[in-house]
């Protein structure tokens, strides 16, 4: 394979975790007084990081007061409503028996998405998983990637990302990865496309076919 080091972002690419995050932030405005938020809202919201979603939710002066809210609650149900998406474990492990390593990079918290990894019965088959609070950077970050290359000893020129965002456009091109979209997650192929990606599929079975 010309990519040893497949990455993958972790929400909206290789799980569906919207009705979990849904539900978190739901339960966290109420608790603040605020109306409830629509999928709408929290899927355009999401994507920086925890802190971030909030902030646009909730405003900027809610977060600290939001923050033990929503985690409290996430940390108890964060299990339920969590699925792989379709063909993710196949992919995977098609990867590594091409012989290319996989690993997660995501600006969900770092400690989160390694206990959904290994609910999912996913954490064997990755080389790592790399979180927020993992270290002071995330997404799209150049730091943040030179920590997961080295972390991996894996090489830019044989490393590729797969995301559903913008904000993993610009991560990959921050970089010099390719990248390969989904729009299985927050954003639509126009969205990505005027984000500066160029190879755009409708799920990770289209994703795999190119990759291999």
């Amino acid at each position: 394979m010309r990519h040893r080091t497949v990455l993958f972002d972790l929400d909206g690419t290789l799980i569906d975790h919207f009705q979990a995050i849904h539900r978190c932030h739901t339960h966290t405005l109420r608790r603040l007084g605020l109306p409830r938020p629509t999928m709408a809202q929290v899927h355009a919201a999401v994507g920086a990081g925890l802190e971030t979603a909030i902030a646009r939710l909730a405003g900027p002066d809610r977060v600290r007061e939001a923050l033990p809210i929503y985690c409290a609650h996430w940390d108890a149900t964060m299990l339920d409503d969590v699925e792989l998406m379709p063909g993710a474990r196949e992919l995977i492990l098609a990867l590594r028996a091409a012989g290319a390593r996989c690993a997660v990079i995501t600006n969900k918290r770092g400690d989160s998405s390694r206990l959904l990894c290994a609910h999912l019965g996913l954490t064997p088959h990755l080389a790592g998983i790399f979180g927020a609070h993992d270290t002071v950077w995330l997404k799209p970050d150049p730091q943040f990637a030179r920590h997961v290359l080295d972390q991996l000893q894996a090489e830019t020129a044989t490393t590729c990302l797969v995301g559903d965002s913008p904000y993993d456009v610009a991560t990959a091109r921050n970089a010099g990865w390719e990248f390969y979209g989904v729009t299985t997650g927050t954003h639509t192929a126009k969205e990505l496309r005027a984000a500066g990606a160029t190879e755009i599929f409708p799920d990770l079975v289209s994703v795999g076919a190119t990759l291999r």
